[in-house]
């Protein structure tokens, strides 16, 4: 099956999933995921209709990015990784969101590597639903506290929050990931908070992102199912 065809079933999965518990698909924004894979791929991805492209390695986001600088239009360029803050300025430089801002030291940094380049990001606050210790994130009951004091950095623009969900996890306990996450939304929106916009959920990827959508996902990160296995 060709990279075209995977990505016309991803969406008519996405519109099922999403008519299923009365959403219009079109609120549900599709980020492939094409970390680890070469830019031949990454060309055929954006041929096909992709614009929002997932990247976890600095160094590989900046040699795609280098590599695509001539595409019009420009490919958006997500960070969904883990971030060190000594990488800050590739993605300050290059990445127009990330997906896995996880703590105060990391935004500093990229504030100032932001600064550098007179560029803004947009930042989704990761929250670990799981429990997990060897994922990143912050517990849910910390993510009000870190999007507020993100929010004073005006070179980051806080759109939401991002989780993923248990690994290996069955259907209820995947859900209760992607549930916890939109409940972490709703006292992130009673907080308030001036310069927070709320409103992004992303969670869900090639084996669960109908169920992401069921309980509210508002982007749905998939890799696996569009490129092939890695």
């Amino acid at each position: 099956m060709s990279l075209a065809a995977r990505l016309a079933l991803v969406r008519t999965q996405i519109a099922e999933a999403a008519l299923a518990v009365g959403r219009d698909p079109a609120e549900i924004r599709l980020v492939a995921v094409s970390k680890t894979f070469p830019v031949e791929d990454v060309r055929a991805a954006l041929e096909a209709g992709c614009r929002d492209l997932g990247e976890s390695r600095a160094q590989e986001l900046v040699a795609k990015a280098e590599a695509l600088a001539d595409r019009d239009p420009v490919p958006r360029w997500v960070f969904i990784g883990p971030l060190q803050s000594n990488k800050a300025r590739d993605v300050a430089r290059y990445a127009h969101e990330l997906q896995s801002l996880d703590r105060v030291e990391l935004a500093d940094a990229l504030q100032r590597r932001l600064d550098a380049v007179d560029r803004t990001l947009d930042v989704l606050v990761q929250v670990n639903t799981s429990g997990e210790e060897a994922k990143s994130g912050v517990a849910p009951d910390e993510a009000v506290a870190l999007a507020r004091v993100v929010a004073a950095h005006d070179r980051l623009r806080v759109r939401g929050l991002m989780t993923i969900a248990t690994l290996g996890g069955d259907e209820a306990e995947t859900r209760r990931c992607f549930r916890a996450l939109a409940e972490t939304r709703e006292r992130l929106r009673d907080a308030a908070i001036d310069g927070v916009d709320s409103a992004e959920l992303s969670m869900g990827m090639s084996a669960d992102f109908p169920l992401a959508i069921a309980e509210g996902a508002t982007t749905v990160r998939v890799g696996t199912a569009l490129f092939g296995r890695r």
